[in-house]
């Protein structure tokens, strides 16, 4: 009888891998704060776009401007901005939105990226030339002149769109123009797999037997890049929402009065940092918010990546 090797770092075992996911302190703590903090904000979503409401992000008291947080009554325990808008619920709907396009923009980045990646990497040739080259010009471009290039081009037509209101066209402009630019890792990543996919027995055997590319690509390819899209895709997050909260603090992102982290802080910069009467609660609650957003993120990125490598015995803890 012939002997059979066992590859040491084969795939494990599906058992095994929702053990090490279940079992991973980062996964959980990660995914717990980040769980929290999508669920608070878009719970809260009916609440802080009534209008009606002391928790809108819109209405205004004129008698409450720049108040300090208080516990009573329960609106203004974030405090209020200059306009008197509660601060709490301008959080929460700058959290709705900030999460929108760092969501939608990693999964415009990962059907972009892992799409070139394998048409890349399995095709090869002039193909194969031919995506990387565009993706190394892409790459020599400044990332804030590719945003807004994308911008212009995107934003005429959105807002000529008569049942689309302008705000939200530059939120979907905004998201497209983060979400075109942010694929070409992803690319590189996919590509790199998938070369080292495409000469193994099982992807020659699939083309012995007369499969389409597709089925190929569907079959074989795809459930072996799980690991690596589910990784980068829960980085590429992160990466977005900080891209967006620079944008917005630059002035070129979300425009008022629609709220997002980075607007938040990029409008009560000066009053929070006054030399005679500082202001704090407008800067520091909307930062902690994003920085905990931000950290519980790349948590749950590293832990699943960890989780997904059996090569790394970080995976263990």
């Amino acid at each position: 009888m012939t002997a059979i090797a066992i590859d040491p770092i084969a795939e494990l075992p599906p058992a095994t891998s929702w053990r090490r996911l279940l079992f991973s302190r980062r996964i959980v703590i990660g995914g717990g704060i980040l769980l929290f903090i999508v669920l608070i904000c878009f719970l809260t979503l009916p609440i802080t776009l009534n209008g009606n409401s002391d928790f809108s992000y819109a209405l205004q008291h004129a008698s409450s401007g720049q108040r300090p947080p208080q516990f009573s009554p329960a609106w203004m325990c974030f405090g209020t901005t200059k306009l008197g808008q509660s601060l709490l619920g301008r959080c929460l709907t700058g959290g709705c939105l900030s999460l929108t396009i760092g969501f939608a923009a990693a999964a415009i980045s990962v059907f972009l990226g892992v799409t070139v990646g394998l048409l890349a990497g399995y095709r090869g040739g002039w193909l194969d030339s031919l995506l990387m080259r565009i993706v190394d010009v892409l790459y020599s471009l400044p990332y804030i002149l590719l945003v807004i290039l994308f911008k212009i081009a995107l934003e005429r037509p959105l807002s000529q769109i008569r049942w689309l209101p302008d705000r939200w066209a530059n939120v979907i402009v905004l998201l497209l123009a983060i979400g075109l630019v942010s694929w070409l890792t992803m690319a590189r990543v996919i590509r790199g797999q998938v070369l080292s996919l495409r000469s193994l027995p099982f992807i020659e055997a699939a083309r012995a037997a007369g499969l389409p590319e597709w089925k190929i690509f569907a079959r074989h390819l795809l459930p072996n890049l799980v690991g690596p899209i589910t990784v980068y895709a829960t980085l590429t997050i992160p990466s977005a929402i900080l891209q967006e909260s620079m944008l917005s603090f630059l002035g070129i992102g979300i425009q008022p009065p629609l709220p997002t982290w980075g607007s938040l802080a990029s409008e009560s910069l000066d009053l929070a940092l006054n030399p005679i009467y500082h202001r704090w609660w407008l800067l520091v609650f909307p930062c902690t918010l994003l920085a905990v957003t931000l950290l519980s993120l790349n948590f749950l990125g590293d832990g699943l990546r960890d989780a997904f490598d059996p090569k790394r015995t970080a995976a263990n803890i």
